[in-house]
């Protein structure tokens, strides 16, 4: 999306809440981002957010894919117009949804466990 705010943020939400497995519920976590923590935002039934304390990135597992992007994918280049940025990122983001094992392991916090 070109843009971020609430109303992305609620697509966002939406389409992921429709991703959640029938009778399973979603928390994500999240950072101090504005459109995050909008008292306009509405939230779908089967999810939930998880605010992460302030200026904690070290607790924020998407800093770690953020990284890895740039690293692997996004790091030491050159492009013509803002067109082939959101290109190459959005190939980026596609070559990592096709590694889900990366992506848990980049993610994975030894000490963050649900015991049900």
């Amino acid at each position: 999306m070109p843009d971020v705010n609430v109303e992305a943020m609620e697509a966002h939400l939406a389409e992921i809440g429709r991703r959640v497995t029938v009778g399973a519920h979603a928390v994500l976590v999240l950072d101090g981002a504005g459109w995050h923590t909008s008292p306009k935002l509405r939230v779908p039934d089967n999810i939930s957010l998880l605010p992460l304390p302030r200026y904690s990135p070290e607790l924020n597992p998407v800093e770690n894919i953020w990284e890895f992007l740039r690293a692997n994918f996004l790091s030491h280049r050159i492009w013509p117009d803002y067109d082939a940025i959101v290109d190459a990122c959005c190939t980026a983001w596609n070559a990592l949804m096709r590694m889900p094992e990366q992506i848990a392991s980049i993610t994975s916090r030894s000490w963050a466990q649900v015991k049900i």
